[in-house]
């Protein structure tokens, strides 16, 4: 079972703290044991397959006092409060905002507070640490169009990676992808970054799933190189647009035969599976786009997108969020025309930015990552606010997501998702000191008994390592 705590450290303390994390660990075994004794009969269909099973991990009422506040929605509050309780968002404040009675007051003086940090696009689990071909499960490389695979299927809960993002990059909420070797890859999906014996017991209770999408060079890459379709961007959208309209048949019929890849396609259809899309070009962001028109579903964001900033405005006009790095530029043709401005001239011309990371170093410095991205629009002249920017890595990812009513910014009612940082999150030297999930204290950088280890580590070289 995965450890939220190491051994160590004065024995009263480590004792109620341990009991608390195992509370949560038995109340998420507690809940899947009872989904497994009453699963539906097997001539039944559960309404939802593989339904989440997380429980929130104890946390106590607590009042953030004192820190300068970016509540992830471009509001800044300067000595403000942060409440929560019951792992919800209470109030979010001045310094004259009254604290209750029986909250545990944290001193956030020169500290800053933001919402939990969301990675849009990550394949922690999929393709976890270590990075070996017997790790390799994101690409389900064996069909140009694979809607009918699950991410979830492939993530390894105790992947230490998940651990590294919480401790170093604050991530609370992360959607995994499959990757881009398919045109249609399979369905995502949006974890809680807690420990968990089973990949349902990190599942985000009520998030929508979405279904990954490529287009461009890897797909034709893929297919081309071994003599079948496609091999080139016309046979990109053909097989897609041959796939739509199955899938469009598939849903027009009234008692359909199982088909778990029609039930995909019909669910992005009728609006329930959101679109996520791997792209770089801009004139075939345009395509995609004009492509969802044709068969009446939308995209929910490009990915990767380092040429959106010569299309903003029609994202802008589509609702259609561009998920970018800061600086990954050339590394094959389609990211050749790539510039660090991209982000700030898509924010700047009124569209949807998200900084997201593709990667399992650097979705633990995606603060860092937006940063850059600011830098580089400050230096041609556009300047966005600290607290604008704080929003591409928590609310635009959540509302990328379909997660954005439940998290990604300090609202009354919201997920109690918060990370006390110990300086300006926007600042190379800051990193996460505190970070509590559905508000429960899941890391705290001054106390190692709250460092969070994987099963898999234990006794290793390296076990817990933060930066």
């Amino acid at each position: 079972m995965d450890r939220h705590l190491k051994k160590g450290g004065p024995a009263a303390a480590l004792a109620t703290i341990a009991s608390l994390a195992l509370a949560g660990c038995s109340a998420a075994s507690a809940s899947q044991d009872v989904e497994t004794t009453s699963a539906t009969a097997p001539t039944e269909v559960p309404d939802v397959p593989y339904a989440s099973t997380y429980s929130r991990y104890p946390g106590v009422p607590t009042a953030l006092v004192g820190a300068t506040i970016y509540d992830g929605a471009g509001g800044r509050i300067d000595n403000g409060v942060v409440l929560f309780a019951n792992g919800e968002v209470v109030g979010i404040g001045g310094a004259d905002m009254a604290v209750p009675d029986g909250y545990t007051r944290v001193d956030g003086t020169g500290r800053y507070v933001t919402p939990g940090i969301i990675d849009i696009h990550s394949h922690l689990g999929d393709y976890p640490s270590p990075s070996v071909p017997a790790h390799s499960d994101g690409n389900e490389a064996t069909s140009p169009t694979t809607p009918e695979v699950w991410a979830e299927h492939s993530v390894w809960p105790q992947d230490p990676g998940f651990s590294r993002a919480l401790a170093n990059g604050g991530i609370t909420s992360l959607q995994i992808l499959p990757g881009s070797a398919n045109l249609m890859g399979g369905r995502t999906v949006t974890l809680k970054n807690v420990p968990s014996r089973t990949v349902q017991g990190m599942k985000f209770p009520g998030a929508p799933y979405s279904m990954k999408m490529a287009c461009g060079e890897n797909p034709k890459r893929v297919y081309g190189g071994r003599g079948r379709m496609p091999s080139t961007r016309m046979g990109n959208f053909a097989v897609n647009r041959e796939t739509w309209l199955e899938a469009q048949e598939y849903a027009a019929e009234e008692d359909p035969d199982r088909d778990l890849a029609m039930e995909t396609l019909a669910g992005v259809l009728n609006g329930e599976i959101l679109i996520q899309n791997h792209c770089y070009r801009a004139d075939e962001m345009a395509l995609v786009m004009d492509m969802a028109d044709e068969f009446g579903y939308r995209v929910s964001a490009f990915h990767h997108a380092v040429e959106s900033y010569k299309i903003a405005d029609l994202l802008r006009e589509n609702e259609v969020c561009s998920a970018v790095w800061a600086d990954w530029y050339g590394f094959k043709m389609e990211a050749y025309d790539a510039i660090p401005e991209n982000a700030a001239m898509i924010h700047n011309a009124g569209a949807c930015v998200v900084i997201h990371s593709d990667d399992a170093n650097g979705i633990q410095r995606l603060n860092q990552e937006a940063a850059k991205a600011q830098a580089d629009g400050r230096r041609m002249g556009i300047d966005i606010a600290d607290a604008d920017v704080i929003s591409w890595i928590t609310l635009n990812a959540a509302r990328a997501m379909g997660i954005d009513h439940m998290t990604g910014s300090l609202e009354a009612g919201k997920m109690a998702d918060v990370v006390l940082w110990n300086g300006d999150p926007l600042s190379i030297y800051s990193r996460p000191e505190m970070v509590w999930i559905d508000g429960a204290l899941m890391y705290d950088m001054n106390n190692p008994a709250m460092r969070p280890v994987s099963d898999f580590e234990l006794g290793q070289p390296g076990e817990g390592d933060v930066k």
